[in-house]
């Protein structure tokens, strides 16, 4: 069954205000969902990038592949090559954009509360209630952008960490978002086992992504040309 993304007009209003990167933000929420059977050493961490047909020769692949390998390297992961790596990591992602309609109150009064008009009001003298305020429909655009990393076994060929990163922003670009989905699948890797949790990935004054407590950033726009995340 679909994840439903909104649940109601309350939450939609808060993702368009603070999930933004388009805009102006201080963090970005992924929620971040794990599976695992990690029983891997030290000595273990060599591994091989795996790519479907259609990532071969991708220079946007590359680049994600770049990202996380810089994750990677914080927790003793090392590039080798493909006769002697031990894991095989492939990344799967990609977006989609909705339409959200939120219903919001729409009543001006023109006189003010105190004067222009003496004691009365459109709706009768001041001291009696005004009436219910009429609603306007306010129509959001929000991407929903999505990562799914998977470690695999070489030798045995079974998974052994699967985790998925995703976050709603204002931002249809993946490429913006797409170092807040890694940094965000990494954080205290590796998670425990049907691990659900969000992560806030704080966007530096530099416009980049970084951890709580801001001791490492990644570069939020890495190839060249690519406007930046604007922070707050």
């Amino acid at each position: 069954m679909a994840i439903r993304w909104i649940r109601h007009a309350a939450f939609v209003a808060a993702s368009v205000a603070a999930l933004t990167l388009g805009g102006c933000a201080s963090y970005v929420t992924t929620q971040v969902t794990a599976f695992q059977n990690w029983t891997a050493r030290d000595a273990d961490k060599t591994y091989v990038f795996e790519r479907s047909a259609t990532q071969q020769n991708s220079l946007e692949q590359q680049t994600y592949e770049q990202l996380v390998d810089n994750e990677l390297s914080i927790y003793g992961f090392r590039p080798t090559d493909p006769a002697s790596a031990h894991f095989a990591v492939s990344l799967e992602y990609g977006s989609r954009d909705q339409t959200v309609v939120v219903q919001q109150p729409d009543f001006y009064d023109p006189w003010g509360p105190w004067g222009g008009g003496g004691p009365w009001r459109p709706w009768g003298p001041y001291w009696a209630p005004p009436p219910p305020p009429i609603y306007t429909s306010q129509a959001y655009t929000l991407s929903s952008h999505r990562l799914v990393v998977r470690i695999e076994d070489r030798a045995s060929g079974k998974e052994v960490y699967r985790v998925t990163s995703t976050a709603q922003v204002d931002d249809s670009s993946l490429l913006r978002t797409m170092p807040y989905l890694i940094r965000g699948a990494f954080d205290g890797f590796p998670l425990q086992n049907g691990t659900v949790r969000n992560v806030r990935v704080p966007v530096d004054p530099n416009g980049m992504a970084g951890v709580p407590g801001n001791e490492r950033s990644v570069q939020a726009a890495p190839i060249g040309g690519a406007s930046a995340v604007s922070p707050q």
